[in-house]
């Protein structure tokens, strides 16, 4: 049985550190593991240029350590697409190293109001991100009311995927959070420009984590928790070795008073324990030979940086979730909180 598990550096390819006293509270948990994240810009309000972009990146650098675990990490920013995105900042946003856009569907999730109402209002932008080698990030999911929740994704390969890809064949597009078995076999029948990142809570859970014993608010994300079926088409995906996929947390801290709420907002917070979770899912699909692949390799090749020189070692050793943890004036429950893992990141270099 392997007791411990040696890795280059992991990247997080799907991040949210919010801002002010809440990216204080939960920005160490991601630096000592990773080396990198792409940070999600949907902020109040959101990061719509290159200036607030940049204005973001040092209030983010100011968070980090001056020296020891985390020290070094990088965040990999990102801009909010609009309906109203002017083209001219596309050049500006590539001189700046911004190295993507992300698409919320206007309504998909947290701090989505502002998102896209229709996608051929930003095909001229989509053309001057095409030209300047930006990449293009996706929530995949309509937002119409007439669709299921849970055939939101399915629906959004058929309506927006497919012409956007068509109509822009050079962009490369990462379809982030992936939750269902038409989405991991669209993306690894795609080309080499079409990637997707996958989290380990949809990697780990079904939707019935969501019910129970009663109705779990921490367990409720968007995209929503599915099928068994999707888990299981999911973790084949993430365990074939496929360059297509890799490691993005999607993790999204809210205070708990906010989750646990008649109205619960929608995000799991794994970044406490992202690796261990991920360690966990591998180790259950018998993959665990195929985690650095996933976790390190696959999504620096995709964005075509270099893969970083470091390494983390994780140990098998059963250890406790913390139950909560400060959050500015508030408190965060992690997902898993006050559940035993296998796996404890031991050391990061």
């Amino acid at each position: 049985m392997t007791t411990t598990l040696s890795l280059i550096r992991p990247d997080d390819w799907h991040l949210h550190l919010r801002d002010g006293d809440a990216l204080r509270a939960v920005l160490p948990h991601t630096a000592r593991q990773f080396a990198r994240a792409i940070v999600m810009p949907n902020l109040k309000p959101p990061v719509t240029t290159t200036a607030l972009a940049l204005d973001y990146r040092r209030r983010i650098l100011d968070a980090l350590p001056i020296e020891g675990p985390g020290a070094d990490f990088e965040p990999l920013m990102t801009l909010y697409l609009t309906d109203r995105t002017p083209p001219d900042e596309m050049r500006r946003a590539c001189e700046a190293g911004i190295v993507a856009l992300k698409l919320y569907p206007a309504g998909a999730t947290t701090n989505s109001d502002a998102g896209v109402t229709d996608i051929r209002k930003t095909y001229k932008t989509l053309e001057a991100m095409q030209r300047e080698g930006l990449l293009l990030l996706v929530h995949g999911e309509v937002t119409d009311a007439e669709i299921d929740l849970f055939d939101r994704e399915a629906v959004f390969i058929d309506r927006v995927l497919q012409p956007l890809r068509r109509d822009f064949p050079g962009l490369k597009i990462v379809f982030e959070h992936i939750t269902t078995r038409e989405a991991a076999q669209y993306v690894a029948a795609g080309d080499a420009r079409l990637a997707a990142t996958i989290t380990a809570h949809h990697l780990l859970f079904n939707r019935n984590a969501i019910f129970l014993g009663g109705l779990r608010p921490h367990y409720y994300c968007l995209p929503v928790l599915k099928r068994e079926e999707h888990r299981l088409a999911l973790v084949a995906a993430a365990t074939s070795g496929s360059p297509k996929f890799f490691l993005g947390t999607d993790s999204a801290p809210h205070a708990a008073v906010l989750k646990e709420h008649a109205a619960a907002c929608a995000g799991c917070y794994t970044a406490l324990s992202a690796l261990e979770l991920y360690a966990q899912a591998f180790e259950s699909a018998g993959a665990l030979d195929k985690l650095e692949s996933f976790a390190s390799f696959h999504g620096a090749d995709f964005y075509g940086l270099p893969r970083n020189r470091g390494r983390i070692t994780l140990r098998r050793q059963p250890w406790t979730l913390p139950e909560s943890l400060p959050f500015g004036a508030q408190q965060l429950k992690p997902l898993c909180g006050g559940e035993t893992l296998n796996w404890k990141l031991e050391s990061a270099a």
